[in-house]
């Protein structure tokens, strides 16, 4: 994904600095959604019956957290950079990394289990790269969009 935004982080270095903390705040929101719900199905809590309940559920709570943590991320990004476009982008890439994170956390597992492996023993790796991958191309994406257009 960083290959196809080359130009975007050449004409723009802070986007460099900044896309890990996109993809890390995603990965650990993703890694709290897999930890609940790989244990509601250990415990037999967790099925295609309410999948749907939890993943409204768990896209509320990404979306307050996005919003919340978008907001002192931009500020933080406003104050370091004086970049108000920039910070625009983070907090808006912020808050979409952390939906794909809980859908990936909720829908990985549930999606194993139906193929027949365990949740526990592979959800981590896909669950790192949707919200690698995804954080990334959101990121990289808006600011080409926003910041260089």
């Amino acid at each position: 994904v960083v290959g196809h935004f080359e130009g975007t982080i050449d004409k723009l270095v802070a986007l460099a600095v900044l896309m890990p903390i996109v993809a890390g705040l995603g990965g650990n929101a993703g890694t709290q959604v897999l930890a609940l719900m790989i244990r509601g199905l250990a415990l037999g809590q967790v099925g295609a019956s309410n999948a749907r309940t939890l993943l409204w559920k768990e896209l509320r709570v990404a979306l307050l957290n996005g919003v919340v943590l978008g907001t002192v991320l931009g500020l933080i990004v406003l104050a370091w950079f004086h970049m108000p476009g920039l910070s625009l982008v983070i907090a808006i890439a912020l808050t979409f990394n952390l939906l794909f994170a809980a859908s990936a956390g909720v829908l990985v597992p549930l999606t194993l289990k139906r193929l027949g492996f365990d949740p526990a023993l592979a959800s981590g790796i896909f669950l790192t790269a949707v919200t690698d991958s995804m954080g990334f191309f959101t990121f990289l994406g808006l600011a080409t969009l926003v910041l260089l257009h």
